[in-house]
């Protein structure tokens, strides 16, 4: 009688389970191969579990009455804002949030910013888009070990309440310390295989010049514009300066050293002074011609087919799986991140909870 009792128990729960299930297919667009279940390997019962706490943790934070006026000051700065969508209409979340944030704010108003920058996220999402990109800009961090407190607090909260929702997270321009600790750290962060640290040094100001800021009315750009500027030439008493149309729209500048009639006789009557005080020598004319052909140059050796075993531990080894380039893959979101913060554009896209 005990072991019926028990298969009978357990064949309860599996029908409990298939309907708590049934009601979260009914509630939100969740297949079995999605978000909790997906994240918990499928495994139906590590799903359950998480789903119910997500669901006490919701509910504890109170995400339902979250409004835009409790984080007036946040919108105001950019602290935690969506800058738009990529070719994949998924959400570019971007968090600028600075060190001393913390000193004047506590956790859970922390918490309570991010889950509604998340949110806010998830409400501008097309039907056929589940995902979202995770922008963190570390310059304002002089610490490295906490900026990665920061982040690694942020990316468990983001695995385990909105799971399945990342496709990609980049950090930007950490603090030195930063790569040390999150080489020893990043094997236990769950989203760390979709993170990628960058340095924003490594692209030139010319690569976002595609982007337009015309939609940005309450941004100001600062970039030289050619239809507007008067082209010719300046001159003064030590040098003049030119500004040519066929130049570059970031240095349009062009400074020439062209002496002007003031200062090419003042100039004169200093270097006929100095040649009457001392006389110049001549120098030697060259008597002997060096052929360029003839100059042999120390070549670099080739490399041999028994090569060394620590090169095969070599990042650019070609023996070892070659992943995405930090650089190419941060490339389509390089004007996210150089694009001016503007607070009504943002707050355009919020809806009432």
């Amino acid at each position: 009688m005990g072991k019926k009792d028990q298969q009978n128990e357990s064949e309860k729960d599996r029908e409990r389970v298939e309907a708590v299930l049934d009601l979260v297919r009914k509630q939100a667009p969740l297949t079995l191969k999605q978000r909790f279940l997906k994240s918990k390997g499928d495994n139906v019962k590590k799903a359950v579990k998480q789903l119910r706490a997500c669901l006490s943790w919701r509910e504890s934070i109170g995400i339902e009455r979250l409004m835009a006026d409790e984080f007036s000051a946040e919108l105001a700065e950019g602290v935690a804002y969506v800058a738009g969508q990529d070719e994949g209409s998924r959400p570019v979340v971007i968090f600028r949030i600075k060190q001393d944030y913390h000193k004047s704010h506590s956790q859970k108003m922390f918490t309570r910013l991010l889950v509604f920058t998340l949110e806010v996220a998830m409400q501008t999402m097309p039907k056929n888009v589940k995902k979202f990109v995770l922008l963190f800009d570390a310059s304002f961090y002089r610490s490295g070990s906490a900026f990665m407190n920061t982040l690694v607090a942020t990316l468990k909260m983001i695995a385990d309440y909105y799971p399945g929702r990342v496709h990609k997270v980049f950090v930007i321009d950490p603090p030195s310390l930063f790569s040390y600790l999150w080489k020893g750290v990043r094997a236990f962060v769950e989203l760390s295989p979709l993170t990628t640290v960058v340095s924003s040094l490594d692209f030139d100001d010319s690569m976002d010049l595609n982007d337009d800021f015309s939609f940005y009315p309450g941004s100001s750009s600062l970039r030289f514009n050619p239809s507007t500027a008067k082209v010719g030439s300046c001159s003064s008493s030590r040098f003049s300066f030119a500004v040519s149309p066929h130049l570059d729209s970031l240095k349009p500048w062009c400074l020439t050293l062209t002496d002007t009639s003031a200062s090419k006789n003042a100039r004169g009557n200093i270097n006929s002074y100095k040649n009457g005080l001392f006389p110049s020598t001549p120098l030697p004319q060259k008597t002997q011609k060096v052929d360029p052909a003839s100059i042999h140059h120390p070549r670099t050796p080739k490399p041999s087919f028994l090569q060394s075993p620590a090169t095969f531990f070599r990042k650019d080894c070609h023996v070892t799986c070659r992943p995405e380039k930090p650089r190419e893959s941060f490339l389509p979101f390089l004007k996210f991140y150089r694009r001016p913060y503007d607070e009504a554009t943002y707050r355009s896209k919020m809806r009432p909870p």
